[in-house]
């Protein structure tokens, strides 16, 4: 399974993968007994993973089997969309950094200090202002984006314990980032070094100083125990971070309007207990992390703001984003 893909060979991959469904002749009554197959580099023990579990399962048993692979054990992270092109894979968690590789309007969403919080983020995924990318995303790649999910705002988690006020003093730190050009940015942006590494390496990394520090919601410090090799947590709260439940377009067109508008619910439903469980994790976990020893503080946020704003309106990614949607999505309330 090669780990990269070029823009051309995904578009042209699933422009085949289209051809495959509109030839293969199966009508909606026919995915009785299909197997949606989901592989995501989140925990068990993530809230996402527990609400499609607990949720979206049992709801769509009647006519298909929801069958996860979390720790990215199918396939490895960054290469779920490619997957899913190839006919390979029938559901992942994607990110607007993963879709931006690909599609680079959705840069937009890879921009730190866009999104206020999580109510926001969902009433921005549900808007008008949404329709024209996730119609592209079904007519390029080939998949359909059923729901937006809460990962949490995101903070900088490190081994030191040298105290961060500004981006400046987070200059030469090693910030572990996923590797895409947008999630280098935002690391840079912060004032860190940023170095690309996939999630499942990120504990042995901070354990041996391969790292310096990680950006993750609080939720996800506890569930992969992050907070057992650092030193403290600023709450940067940089990013409002989202993932977005993926199905195959072709996979989905096979369902009828009912399986559909079944399988759309369970997406939502499972969504939103995910949503509430992380915004009261959030809460609670900044006592239990300095239970465990941690410092855990707030640094100068509009100094943060400041400088990730100028960046990313100075950045290439800026002119990808389509005429008037910051304003848009700041007017969504």
């Amino acid at each position: 399974m090669s780990t990269s893909i070029n823009r051309r060979t995904m578009l042209r991959l699933a422009a085949a993968a289209g051809t495959v469904g509109l030839s293969s002749g199966l009508a909606p009554a026919q995915a009785q007994g299909v197997t949606l197959r989901l592989s995501a580099p989140a925990t068990p023990t993530d809230q996402r993973a527990i609400a499609l579990t607990e949720i979206f399962g049992p709801a769509v048993k009647d006519f298909a089997t929801f069958q996860p692979h979390w720790n990215a054990t199918l396939f490895r992270q960054g290469t779920e969309l490619e997957a899913i092109a190839r006919n390979n894979l029938e559901m992942s968690i994607t990110s607007p950094q993963e879709l931006a590789t690909l599609i680079p309007a959705w840069s937009i969403f890879t921009a730190g200090y866009l999104l206020r919080d999580a109510d926001h983020q969902k009433k921005v995924f549900a808007d008008t202002l949404m329709n024209d990318l996730k119609k592209t995303t079904e007519d390029r790649l080939g998949v359909k984006l059923l729901s937006v999910m809460y990962l949490g705002r995101r903070q900088v988690n490190l081994r030191s314990e040298k105290e961060i006020r500004t981006p400046a003093d987070l200059a030469g730190v090693k910030l572990r980032m996923p590797n895409s050009e947008a999630w280098l940015f935002l690391g840079t942006a912060l004032g860190a070094n940023p170095l690309p590494l996939a999630f499942t390496e990120i504990y042995t990394a901070l354990q041996t100083g391969a790292v310096d520090g990680q950006d993750n919601p609080l939720p996800t410090v506890r569930d992969s125990k992050f907070f057992e090799v650092t030193k403290q947590i600023v709450l940067t709260s940089h990013l409002v971070d989202q993932n977005y439940l993926a199905i195959s377009k072709r996979v989905f067109d096979r369902f009828t309007p009912a399986q559909q508008a079944t399988i759309q619910k369970a997406a939502d439903d499972a969504s939103e207990q995910a949503r509430q469980r992380q915004l009261r994790l959030e809460v609670e976990l900044e006592d239990f992390f300095k239970a465990q020893g941690l410092k855990v503080y707030t640094p100068d946020v509009e100094a943060f703001r400041k400088k990730v704003q100028a960046d990313y309106l100075a950045s290439k990614f800026a002119k990808d984003w389509p005429a008037g949607m910051v304003e848009r999505i700041n007017a969504v309330r």
